[in-house]
This record gives structure tokens, C-alpha cells and sequence, in this order.
């Protein structure tokens, strides 16, 4: 397979790469383990991620809450009365603080997933007692505004990085009814523009430096274009909105619907950055332990960036609770990171190195390429050209065949770093004019 370098266009800067705090972080008390894992995210021996995605927990109230999973019921910093306890929330706080102490975040998010539960219609954070609705009481936008800022500038006043306020996420999804399982409130796309309209509002009233980002859409779908339209209707919006941000699920087979939705984008989205700020596997078909999975999400980072076009890339949770086992044991937990409900017991899944492959040899500064390959016969080729120049391919085989890649570059020789199922991110200096990827395995090239 010949790969075309030296005439590869340019698609964008990327941004870097990062992964949300929901629900591992409030539920990690002993410091040791909060540094040990923040260092395999964020440290530099580790994943180096820059961007953070903070979840600021709606509330509950204990008599009322229906959602059963403790790992998913989020303290809030305001209480009933509309007083901030700013002691609240204190584990996911500390982790915050030693992600921040590894000097490598620059994108720090302050992202809800329900408004506090006092502002909405059914008393609860997890949505309304109908499916489809929206929780958030509508008399109530513009304290839901105030509370959002207040907790934002209150970070920002302590000396906190924090960039965005992302004041929904996922408007499309059903969000209540008879089951609920974690925080969540559905809005209709008229919904999502008066809600940042409030936000927006309150931003100016203020004269705030913080800027908006979201609205953190489900999917790929024409509900994300028309939430993009009504957002850039509203001018005092588009002050402020500084990150038109995307999720990727539910397209994981459908590269030319993506492709489709770049093309969309370039033409249409006129804020400065555009993120793909969230993806899992959905459901999780394979096993933490299995490289298949790593397969998986290499391909759609690696899809997101240059098919889509996308400025950074945002693993949902960097860690999860152990999932569903099977009966040999298998778990298919979601996460970077596995753990138990205490952390006194977690693994590194396989995606964990997935994400490096792309986050400590792509670092935010680095462009990305179109070399005009796509997807063919389970190979997936994602092209980069770094800071200092050099050129970067990242190659993701999900055959059981050996390939060999041709590049037409001057350099004699090329570092390949490699992860299949027995070894992960190991390092080798090849010949660079032609070189091997083995099997079911990612390779990180860097040619030199």
C-alpha cells in the first residue's frame, strides 16, 4: 500500500486530546490512587492528555432520587436554598487539582448533564417522569444561567483554568420516564437556543472571559445541523460560543457519514474550534482485555480527525466501574481505566492504548492530513505532520494478514510504535521506506 505524503493536505490544528471526569472522579478518595490514576491520564509517563472535562452534578435530593447506581448520583455545590457549599464534591475537586498539577491540561470544561435539580420540572437530575421532555422548568433559564456562571466564576476566582461552560449535553436523548440510570435532560432544539441564549445573556451581563461550548449533540445527525442554525441565529450566541462540539455516536460502521458530515461542517461551522467531545463504544463488544477494542476506537479517533474534520478528540469516561462479566470473566466495561466501586482494585483496558497511540505521539499543535486514503479491507491509515515537521501515520490493521505500507518520503528510517494483543506501544527504529504493520494491531509511525 503506497501512501502519498508529500502532497497531503492539511486539515486542521489539532487541539489535543482529553476525557471526561463523570462518575470515576467523585468516588476515588485515597490520594495515593487519585495521583497514580491522574498520572496515567494526565501525567507525562502517561497518556498526557490536555483537555478535562469536569461534570458539574446536578443534585439530589435522597428521598426522591431514582437513580440506583451510586457511582452516578453527583453532588452539587448548591444547596436547596440556593447557598454554595463549595466543600461539596470534594474528591472530584482533588482529582481536578492534581490533573491541573501535572502541567498538561489547557482545555479545562465545565460540563452539565442536568441542571440542578431545584430547576426542574420533576425535582430530579436524572429528566422528567416523561420520556422526551424537558426537565428544565422554563421559568427557570435564567437561574440555571446564574448557577452555572457562579460555579464557573467561583473556579476561575480560585486561580482555575477554566475555559468553557458547556451547559447541556446530549439534547436528542430521551432523558427519564419509567428508567433512569444517570444524570440527563432532554431539550428540543428550540430549548437548546434559549438555553444558551440565558447563558449568553448572563456571560454579558457580567462582562465574564468564560466562553460557551457545546451543545455536546448525541450523534451525528441533521438534529446537530439544526442546532447549529439556531445557535449561530442568535448573535449575542455566537459571541460567546466559542466550541460547536459533537458527539460520535452511533456511527461507528458509516465512515461516509462522516465524511458527509465534515464536508457539512467546513462549509458551515463558523466558530473557531469544533471538538468531538465524547465517544465509548456502544455497546462494548469486546472484552478490556482484547485489542480488538483498541482496534475499534483507533479507527474512530483516527475517522473523527480527518474524515470529520474534528479540532480534538474526547474519550466519555477515562475511567469506569467493571461491567458486565460473563462467565469466563470477561469484563466490557467502557473506561480507559477499570475499576471496582472503591478503586482499591483497577486495570488499564486495551483503549487505553488506543488513545496513546494518538495523544502522546499527536500532540496538540500537531495537523492533520488528507492523504485521500479510506477504510479498505480492515486497514485504516491517519496521516499527521508534527510540529517540528515530521510526517506521522498512524495505521490501524483489523486484519489478520501482515501489511506492508510504502511512503514516499526522504527519511531513511522511521520509529514505529506498536500495540497488538501481546505487546502494547512498543518501540522499534525500521527502515522507513517500507515497513510492516502485523496483525490486528495499532502502529504509530514517525518517520525521522
Amino acid at each position: 500500500m503506497k501512501i502519498n505524503l508529500k502532497n497531503a493536505k492539511k486539515i486542521k490544528t489539532i487541539k489535543g486530546f482529553g476525557g471526561s471526569a463523570c462518575w470515576w472522579s467523585p468516588n476515588i478518595s485515597d490520594d495515593k490512587t487519585a495521583s497514580d490514576v491522574v498520572n496515567l491520564l494526565y501525567g507525562d509517563n502517561g497518556l498526557k492528555m490536555n483537555i478535562y472535562r469536569y461534570n458539574v452534578g446536578g443534585g439530589y435530593d435522597k428521598d426522591s432520587c431514582r437513580v440506583g447506581n451510586p457511582w452516578r448520583v453527583v453532588d452539587s455545590f448548591m444547596k436547596p436554598d440556593g447557598r454554595y457549599d463549595w466543600s461539596a464534591d470534594a474528591n472530584a475537586v482533588k482529582v481536578m487539582d492534581k490533573a491541573l498539577a501535572t502541567g498538561n491540561v489547557d482545555t479545562l470544561i465545565f460540563f452539565v448533564n442536568s441542571p440542578h435539580y431545584t430547576h426542574t420540572y420533576s425535582g430530579q437530575a436524572s429528566g422528567g417522569f416523561t420520556e422526551h421532555f424537558s426537565n428544565l422548568d422554563h421559568s427557570k433559564y435564567d437561574a440555571f444561567a446564574k448557577y452555572i456562571v457562579d460555579i464557573a466564576e467561583h473556579f476561575v476566582e480560585q486561580g482555575y483554568p477554566v475555559k468553557y461552560i458547556s451547559p447541556i449535553n446530549e439534547p436528542q436523548w430521551k432523558w427519564g420516564g419509567d428508567f433512569v440510570w444517570q444524570e440527563g435532560c432532554h431539550y428540543e432544539p428550540e430549548e437548546v437556543k434559549d438555553c444558551f441564549l440565558a447563558v449568553a445573556k448572563e456571560l454579558e451581563r457580567r462582562k465574564s472571559s468564560l466562553l460557551l461550548y457545546g451543545p455536546e449533540s448525541g450523534e451525528i445527525s441533521e438534529l446537530t445541523k439544526r442546532y447549529y442554525t439556531l445557535l449561530a441565529s442568535e448573535p449575542l450566541i455566537m459571541k460567546y460560543l466559542d466550541v460547536f462540539a459533537y458527539h460520535s455516536y452511533h456511527c461507528d460502521n458509516n465512515p461516509e457519514n462522516k465524511l458527509s458530515f465534515g464536508k457539512w461542517a467546513k462549509r458551515n461551522i463558523k466558530t473557531p474550534r469544533f471538538d468531538m467531545s465524547e465517544w465509548c463504544e456502544l455497546p462494548c463488544k469486546h472484552d478490556t482485555k482484547s485489542i480488538e477494542s483498541a482496534l475499534i476506537m483507533a479507527r474512530i479517533i483516527g475517522e473523527d480527525l480527518i474524515y470529520t474534520g474534528a479540532d480534538s478528540w474526547t474519550a466519555w469516561v477515562c475511567v469506569n466501574q467493571i461491567g458486565t462479566l460473563s462467565e469466563d470473566g470477561r469484563c466490557f466495561s467502557d473506561g480507559l481505566l477499570v475499576a471496582n466501586d472503591d478503586f482499591s482494585s483497577y486495570h488499564v483496558a486495551m483503549r487505553y492504548y488506543a488513545m496513546a497511540h494518538f495523544s502522546k505521539y499527536i500532540p496538540s499543535g500537531s495537523k492533520s492530513l488528507d492523504i485521500g486514503f479510506r477504510t479498505n479491507r480492515g486497514l485504516s491509515l491517519f496521516a499527521f505532520e508534527l510540529e517540528d515537521g515530521k510526517k506521522a501515520v498512524v495505521a490501524v490493521n483489523y486484519s489478520k494478514a501482515k501489511r506492508v505500507i510504502e511512503a514516499d518520503v526522504k527519511s531513511d528510517n522511521a520509529l514505529v510504535i506498536t500495540s497488538n494483543q501481546s505487546v502494547q506501544l512498543a518501540e522499534k527504529a525500521v527502515d522507513a521506506k517500507k515497513i510492516e504493520l502485523g496483525p490486528m494491531s495499532i502502529s504509530t509511525i514517525i518517520y525521522r
